[in-house]
């Protein structure tokens, strides 16, 4: 998740606002998705878009909050990655992010933290490639648009939108600006996600058919501290009704189905569970804490189902308040062969149709090249098992390669725009809602994804 960055009154109010705008965005999302916006004559796709390969990647991050910081020391550690620029209000985060990148040997960053709005002087500078958002998340769009405007690439992390326009403008931008905008979705590149992913290229699970991912994290008392970082997040699950926290399941899923390289979301149907265990942790604080006047829209689990253009289906579960263990879920089904996790297990067509625990042989045989080559970097440098830094040095070198990149903007507004379209199908009684098709037509174009290169 991404940290905070703006002051605690603006933090709140800017909470409060982008709830109310989730929850006129879920109003409107189904008279909006029958009919996707068409592509303006200034505009062209973006994918595989591609650049001429770069030198060295100067860098500008955008929020130093605890997952900025995590995402720069990962760039920091990968070869002709430069921090050029850091941003937050908080100017002693700003001051320790320049500290950090001194202490790595090099050049002094410029650093901004005058104002809410000090990030487009970061966005204007000459000596950044990319600029990496990591703010809540009611201020990714504006920041990312910003970028893109003033001629930088950009890396967001997730959500990368939380309303359906918010989904659209960030495809608008970049298809008029031509810039890469790749939601920095670290869980596409975990060491069990990238082996389905290469077991799937190969064909070993066959045809597929059924997927199921998720968020399930045991929360709820940790989302009533009251750090800024919980209180904008809990502000969220006051507001809004939904799966308000998609892609970290979702989006490897995405990849092993190919969706926008010949598949797309179409439908979506998304339900709630009643509102239980949030009050439970609320009601266990004391007598006098104003928190205890808080109330929570979201249920405490919320299954989305969405159907495919080509018959598939996946389901998407939100639960991070009660005590389930930490799981993605991470479920696939194919015509011979179904792979499970937490834990990881497979089971495969003409063997005992028993989970297969052992998954040494199939780490041996399909074990993605990036992780064989790059794990012990990749485990020291850290962050979330190593699958940050493999992130972000796969980002930097697809851009010191002139490669497309292995995620478009279309990824990030479609697995995104689950969070609004969920809210929407819950509050009309579970009804379907048409996912947009946000590229406008081009999904079906096989594109290379992570195919194998180290």
């Amino acid at each position: 998740m991404a940290e905070h960055s703006i002051s605690r009154r603006n933090l709140i109010q800017r909470a409060g606002a982008c709830g109310a705008a989730a929850a006129v965005g879920a109003a409107s999302a189904q008279a909006a998705a029958p009919a996707d916006p068409p592509r303006e004559a200034r505009q062209k796709s973006v994918l595989a878009l591609k650049y001429p390969p770069l030198d060295q990647v100067r860098v500008g991050l955008i929020g130093m909050g605890g997952r900025g910081m995590s995402l720069m020391g990962n760039l920091l550690d990968i070869d002709k990655a430069v921090v050029t620029a850091v941003c937050d209000v908080v100017p002693e985060r700003v001051a320790a992010a320049v500290a950090r990148v001194k202490a790595k040997g090099q050049a002094t960053p410029a650093g901004y933290s005058k104002n809410d709005t000090d990030y487009r002087s970061l966005c204007a500078r000459d000596d950044v490639d990319i600029v990496y958002v990591a703010t809540p998340w009611a201020d990714h769009v504006p920041m990312a648009a910003a970028a893109m405007k003033a001629g930088k690439h950009v890396a967001i992390e997730v959500p990368a939108a939380i309303t359906l326009q918010q989904c659209w403008d960030l495809v608008d931008t970049a298809e008029r600006t031509q810039r890469h905008c790749m939601m920095l979705e670290n869980c596409c590149y975990g060491e069990m996600e990238m082996l389905v992913m290469n077991m799937v290229r190969k064909g070993v699970l066959g045809q597929l058919t059924h997927a199921e991912a998720g968020y399930l994290h045991a929360f709820a008392d940790g989302l009533l501290s009251n750090a800024d970082s919980m209180v904008w997040r809990r502000r969220h699950l006051m507001e809004s009704n939904g799966n308000l926290y998609p892609t970290h399941g979702l989006g490897p899923v995405a990849l092993y189905m190919d969706v926008h390289g010949g598949d797309r979301f179409e439908t979506l149907v998304s339900m709630s569970s009643c509102e239980r265990s949030l009050s439970a942790a609320r009601d266990r604080l004391p007598a006098d804490d104003p928190r205890r006047k808080e109330t929570y829209a979201c249920g405490d689990v919320n299954t989305t189902l969405i159907k495919t253009a080509l018959g598939r289906t996946i389901m998407v579960q939100f639960d991070i308040v009660t005590p389930r263990p930490y799981s993605r879920i991470n479920l696939l089904c194919g015509t011979d062969g179904v792979f499970g996790d937490y834990p990881p297990r497979i089971s495969l067509r003409g063997k005992s149709h028993q989970w297969e625990s052992d998954l040494a042989p199939y780490v041996e045989k399909h074990g993605h090249p990036l992780w064989v080559r790059h794990k012990a970097q990749a485990l020291k440098s850290g962050g979330h098992g190593g699958m940050d830094y493999l992130m972000n040095w796969r980002l930097v070198h697809c851009l010191l390669a002139g490669k497309p990149l292995d995620m478009t903007v279309y990824d990030a507004a479609a697995w995104s725009s689950v969070y609004p379209l969920s809210i929407a199908s819950v509050a009309s009684g579970s009804a379907p809602v048409r996912v947009p098709d946000f590229t406008r037509g081009q999904w079906k174009a096989p594109r290379p994804l992570l195919a194998g290169e180290a």
